[in-house]
């Protein structure tokens, strides 16, 4: 059975996951678009040695495999997928630096499901796994950026369960089925969320602004988290500041309650 990138079959509580999120060439997207892949991933080893609150450190880069857009494309869907070379340069560069790459989707007005299912042939690799973005996921006749998008805990379960079989069928160690929420209506009946053998399900809070603001959505958010989901916390390197004035530091990140397991800078 392979392993996980830094060895072993289980994610937690040995790991802590802190990475960075964004796009190539796409400096708006988040810190990934900024020079190159080996600048970054070197990056994120240094400074991620300072998140890791004694635990060992899984390097994380979170691509933006699925890009929402405004206008609906040719078949309607409003959102675009990457290319087959961009997600295999980045799990090349994954594999050589041990690290984690999750795909983060966001489909517009398509089913999170079905963009699962197209890449099959990634996620069978234990270096891959996904991150959902229900903000940017709408129904029929909404636009992306005109309104919120979510989902449900009966979706998320959809995906779930065929990753789980995924990971039972190529005899895979843990699979990261991420989920971003920025406010409580983002993901709605979520604890009909179900947990699912070999599936390690995280939900990182998304709120931009002060320290505080970022604090209270954590904690407002977090209340409604079924327990078997992981903590995630998300910086924002610009609107944080723009906004706050200042970035959260380690400690005061390391001090939320419950401790976040992963940390991702856009």
């Amino acid at each position: 059975m392979p392993e996980l990138p830094r060895g072993g079959f289980s994610l937690f509580p040995e790991f802590r996951l802190f990475g960075y999120s964004g796009y190539p060439g796409a400096p708006g997207q988040g810190r990934l678009g900024i020079g190159t892949l080996e600048e970054r991933l070197r990056e994120i080893e240094s400074r991620g040695r300072r998140w890791v609150g004694g635990r060992a450190l899984l390097p994380v880069m979170e691509l933006i495999a699925v890009t929402v857009h405004a206008s609906a494309g040719r078949d309607g869907k409003y959102r675009s997928r990457t290319s087959d070379a961009i997600i295999s340069t980045w799990l090349k560069a994954a594999r050589k630096h041990r690290a984690l790459l999750l795909l983060n989707i966001q489909p517009g007005r398509a089913d999170f499901l079905d963009e699962v299912k197209y890449f099959e042939k990634w996620l069978v690799d234990p270096h891959a796994g996904l991150a959902l973005d229900p903000e940017w996921a709408v129904g029929a006749g909404q636009v992306p950026g005109r309104v919120f998008g979510s989902t449900s805990g009966a979706e998320l379960n959809g995906v779930g369960e065929w990753v789980a079989e995924l990971v039972k069928r190529h005899n895979l160690p843990e699979k990261v089925v991420l989920y971003h929420q920025l406010h409580l209506n983002i993901v709605k009946n979520e604890k009909r969320l179900l947990p699912q053998p070999g599936v390690v399900w995280i939900k990182s809070i998304d709120g931009i602004g002060s320290p505080g603001a970022k604090v209270s959505t954590y904690n407002r958010v977090s209340a409604a988290t079924p327990a078997f989901v992981h903590g995630g916390f998300k910086l924002f390197y610009l609107e944080d500041v723009a906004t706050g004035r200042r970035l959260m530091t380690p400690k005061e990140v390391l001090a939320l309650r419950p401790q976040p397991e992963y940390i991702l800078f856009e």
